[in-house]
């Protein structure tokens, strides 16, 4: 395995420019483009190597691949007070705990937005 092979490589259609648009979350932005889903992917490995490649080179730190990291299922989100109260009261009239109607919530948003 290589070690760029350790960093999400995203080719994703955008609306906005009307072609697929291939980028590496955590590493590189978004960095080739094209009309053709598999050569952007393609186009978009070579770049995460020559990246990983230049790092190494100038002894750069890499940053930390998705692969490589652990996730607890728990994070921290501050919302106003309102927003707080209406999400508790929903939870309560569906007979839910507040944490289970939230991951609902989430779960349901990453779905639907694929």
């Amino acid at each position: 395995m290589k070690v760029s092979d350790q960093y999400i490589k995203l080719v994703e259609w955008s609306e906005e420019d009307q072609c697929y648009v291939g980028s590496s979350p955590g590493f590189i932005g978004p960095c080739c483009h094209g009309n053709d889903e598999a050569k952007v992917y393609k186009q978009l490995c070579g770049i995460v190597d020559e990246w990983v490649d230049i790092h190494q080179k100038e002894k750069l730190p890499l940053p930390e691949s998705f692969a490589n990291k652990s996730f607890s299922g728990k994070f921290v989100i501050r919302v106003g007070k309102d927003l707080h109260k209406a999400l508790a009261i929903k939870a309560a009239k569906s007979g839910e705990s507040l944490n289970h109607l939230c991951t609902d919530l989430l779960r349901n948003s990453i779905v639907r937005k694929g």
